[in-house]
């Protein structure tokens, strides 16, 4: 089949949610709004560009009202998974739904998962808590320094993280620690995530730096990168996708670490990418530097910043490209939770030079994107999700 020559760009906002999911509650976070709790927590958010877009319409965003007559297509998506991390987001709007949560740790690892870790690493671990990863490595840094000991820990989410001092572990060591696990935790105990957080600094001012590696369970099935490279198309990650995906479908990857890095990436991706291409990037810092920290300004500052990116990157799409922002989950940064929240998350949808958007309304849930592009690249899949092309306006 002959590619379409229209490009996707699939943009996700990682943790960046726009107001409670129906069953919220279910997880803890009721009233939670990401995108409205910050604006409010700051008396104003103007986001012009993003309003412009629609964002206006999906929450009560004080200094970003609601556009009367929206550039691009736009609605809100509750998730149908049942979890709220970055591997069933991620999935779930390429077309695979997990249906039975990833297992969760509250009270650390049990002994027949972290012994046998131990043993394959020959080290003894410390940690193995619930806990911040900022926090905890203020706690047991020295003893970290001292021992050579790996720090294992865990959050709400289903992920297994170890973090050691680059000078004490080098971090290739700590990467082939996490290969270890990812290979280890199967089954019953398939965690989402294996994580690796290296960090720097001295007593009292241990630092994580930007060399994060995230080892996601291997992808139960096809999905849509597969679907999109096995017609012909290239499909090229950008950010953590690589890592969320464990590589499958992809032709290529950038394997960038901050919002600022990504964001150029993509920009270069929409002057260079071929025609029928899918650039899939993951902008990551709205969660892991900013909500998971309840850091409300830094949380303000990311999205100012993404706005402020957006105009030159709707001028670079190309006729009939398409560019849709998304977000994979919530992570409000002004509740006293500290982890991803069950919320909505934005479809804001641009088809360059189409005309008369429409409303998306709210979508049952993310395999409607996936449905969507694969309609716009002419590929005879869905994977169960219905398509919103038709309200992108015609061409």
């Amino acid at each position: 089949m002959k590619a379409a020559a229209g490009r996707v760009f699939l943009v996700v906002l990682d943790g960046v949610g726009v107001g409670e999911a129906p069953d919220a509650a279910a997880f803890g976070d009721a009233g939670s709004d990401s995108v409205g709790n910050t604006a409010r927590a700051l008396g104003a958010l103007p986001l012009p560009h993003l309003g412009r877009l629609g964002l206006g319409h999906l929450t009560a965003i004080p200094g970003t009202p609601p556009d009367p007559h929206p550039l691009a297509a736009w609605g809100k998506a509750a998730e149908i998974s049942a979890g709220k991390d970055s591997t069933t987001g991620h999935w779930e709007m390429c077309g695979i739904v997990t249906l039975r949560p990833f297992p969760t740790y509250p009270h650390g690892f049990p002994p027949e998962v972290l012994l046998p870790f131990e043993n394959a690493i020959g080290r003894r671990t410390l940690g193995n808590r619930a806990a911040s990863g900022t926090v905890i490595i203020q706690e047991l840094g020295d003893e970290h320094v001292r021992t050579a000991s790996p720090i294992v820990y865990t959050s709400a989410d289903s992920v297994f993280q170890i973090a050691a001092h680059e000078d004490v572990i080098p971090v290739t060591e700590l990467y082939r620690m996490c290969e270890v696990a990812r290979a280890q935790l199967v089954g019953e105990h398939a965690v989402g995530r294996v994580i690796a957080r290296p960090f720097t600094g001295t007593r009292g001012n241990y630092a994580r730096t930007p060399r994060r590696r995230d080892y996601a369970v291997v992808p139960p099935g096809r999905s849509l990168l597969e679907a999109l490279r096995d017609s012909g198309r290239e499909v090229i990650g950008v950010g953590k996708i690589e890592d969320l995906f464990s590589g499958a479908g992809l032709t290529a990857s950038d394997h960038t670490t901050s919002n600022a890095a990504g964001m150029r990436a993509t920009r270069r991706l929409a002057d260079q990418a071929p025609p029928g291409a899918f650039v899939f990037t993951n902008l990551n810092d709205f969660d892991t530097l900013w909500g998971h920290r309840n850091d409300a300004p830094g949380y303000a500052l990311g999205l100012q910043e993404f706005d402020a990116w957006l105009p030159e990157m709707v001028a670079a799409l190309q006729p009939d490209d398409l560019l849709i922002i998304t977000s994979d989950h919530g992570n409000d940064p002004t509740t006293p939770s500290t982890d991803h929240s069950r919320e909505y998350v934005p479809v804001l949808a641009l088809r360059a030079g189409a005309a008369t958007p429409a409303p998306l309304g709210t979508r049952r849930g993310l395999v409607d994107i996936a449905a969507t592009i694969l309609e716009h690249q002419q590929v005879a899949e869905s994977f169960g999700g219905t398509s919103f092309l038709g309200a992108l306006g015609g061409t």
